[in-house]
Parts: structure tokens; sequence; C-alpha cells
């Protein structure tokens, strides 16, 4: 069974160019499966639609939430697909099995006086302050995921014009705006902090990267998330939240003052419009609570 996972894994790297970050997701749900069907005793090249409603209930019974369970059904389906279309599997009957409905729920997001508080708590006396608000800046006043924002290098950034160059998902790259505030904060970033941060890099390993941590090399995902985390802390915001909220409150914003849904999805990288249309719900919910908290006959 492993044997026919690193070759669907070469796959996707070489014919499909999937990203690094989509292929190790998929691996790890698919040896999920096939740790599934070993314990049960099943075959991997006779699995059908029974077997697979067996796996769904396995991780119905271990309470995955739905968006996990469709997720890894997914990856199991791309692999079955692949050992189809290799003829190594004869029937395809697991096609049959549909989708469990993921549970809609709104996207968390801060208010604005939120938002500035939380841009304000980092120390510009420090290179580590001046860094971090320059990312606290750029994720906010761009929309980025945590992955853009740390994959981004030198040469992807334009102060003068104002823009990021974005490679997003899928490996497929966009122009995102980068606001007056975001520029002010990249700007000093650029000049103060990221020279000494640098310097800690005897090996130069990646000297190109934009964000550095204290060894000069590129910072993490996880060490934005730490630090997105310890400033809500610092504020006293009530609630720890991710990055991605920030996401989240960039197209929140923008719409909640008229922007185009269209124009939003292109800078947030959403190939369907449904994915962004979400924030009209959110939109509409914030028109309604200004409404019942405002009209005298509400």
């Amino acid at each position: 069974m492993h044997n026919y996972l690193k070759k669907y894994l070469d796959f996707l790297q070489v014919e499909k160019n999937v990203a690094i970050q989509t292929t190790v997701s998929y691996e790890k749900d698919i040896r999920q499966f096939i740790g599934f069907l070993e314990k049960e005793k099943l075959e991997l090249l006779q699995v059908d639609y029974r077997c697979l409603r067996r796996y769904l209930a396995m991780l119905k019974e271990h309470d995955y939430a739905r968006s996990s369970v469709a997720r890894k059904l997914a990856a199991v389906r791309s692999f079955l697909r692949y050992l189809k279309r290799e003829e190594l599997l004869k029937e395809n009957t697991w096609e049959i099995v549909s989708t469990p409905k993921r549970e809609k729920k709104l996207p968390q997001f801060l208010y604005v006086d939120e938002v500035e508080a939380l841009l304000d708590s980092p120390d510009q006396r420090t290179p580590a302050g001046i860094r971090d608000r320059a990312i606290l800046e750029v994720l906010y006043g761009s929309g980025l995921r945590v992955s853009e924002l740390t994959s981004l290098n030198l040469p992807a950034v334009n102060l003068e014009e104002g823009f990021l160059l974005i490679r997003g998902k899928g490996r497929k790259e966009r122009v995102v705006p980068l606001g007056a505030y975001a520029q002010q904060a990249l700007a000093a970033y650029l000049e103060k902090s990221r020279p000494l941060l640098l310097a800690a890099n005897k090996e130069k390993v990646d000297e190109g990267a934009l964000f550095l941590n204290k060894f000069g090399t590129r910072l993490s995902d996880r060490s934005v998330r730490r630090l997105v985390k310890a400033y809500c802390l610092q504020v006293n915001q009530g609630q720890t939240i991710s990055p991605h909220v920030l996401r989240h409150s960039f197209a929140t914003h923008l719409l909640n003052r008229g922007a185009d849904l269209r124009a939003v999805q292109e800078m947030l990288g959403h190939a369907s419009l449904s994915s962004t249309q979400i924030y009209t719900h959110v939109t509409k919910d914030e028109l309604k609570k200004t409404y019942l908290r405002t009209h005298p006959r509400a």
C-alpha cells in the first residue's frame, strides 16, 4: 500500500505541481486511511463504497469535525482516482459516497478599534517589535495567509508602488495592495530591524527572506501564530486569535465600507466567489446589529 502512496505523492509533485504543504496534508490523511485498511485487514485495491462508509463511520466515532472528515475524504478520493487512472483499481463504486455537509460558521473577525489596539502593541524600541509591527500591518493591511507572509522574499515587495507579489494556494501568483501604514511599517523594518536580525545569520541561509527570526533566518508560520497570540494577550482582547482572523477582518472591513465583492475575492486569492461571499453574511449581521442598536423603532 505504501508503495502506491509514494508513487501518488510523486505524481502530485511532478505532474500536478501541487504545493508542498498540500502534498504533506494529503499524505497524512491517506496514511490514516491506509492504517484503517490494515487494521480492518482490507485490501487497498479492493476498496469499494462499503469500505469507505465504514471509514467515515470510524471518523465519526472519533468525533472528527465535518470539515476534517470532508478534507480526509477528498484526499482519499483523489488517491483512489489516481489508482483507477493507473488501472490498478477496477471499480469506482466509492464515488457514490457523499461528502458530509460542512457546518456553516461565520468567520471570526475583530472590530476596527480592536485591530488598532493590536497593531499598536509591539514595542517599537526593539528590532523584534519593529518587525512584529510590520508583520501585523501586512497581515491586516493586505489580507495575507500566514504561509503567504512567511514565504515572502525581498523582490516581492514594492514599497514605491505599494504592492506585494504573492504566491498563494496552488502556487498561483497575485498582486495585492500594500496600505500606507503597512508601507511605513515595512520601511522601518527594512531600515532599522532587518539588518540587525540578518547579522545573526552566520551561515548565510535564506538571506532573501523578508521576515527573519532572531537567528537571521526565515520566520516560521508557527512563530507568527505565537507572536499574534502573545500580542492579543498583551492588549487584553479577552480572547486569543489566529493570524487568519486578521485576514477575516481585512475582508469584513472592506465589504463594510462598500468594496466590490469580486475585488475582495481577487485580493484574497479565492478561486471561487462563494468562498468570499461568506463575508457578506458577516456584514449583514453587523448591519442588523447596528440597526437594532440605533433605530428608535427597531
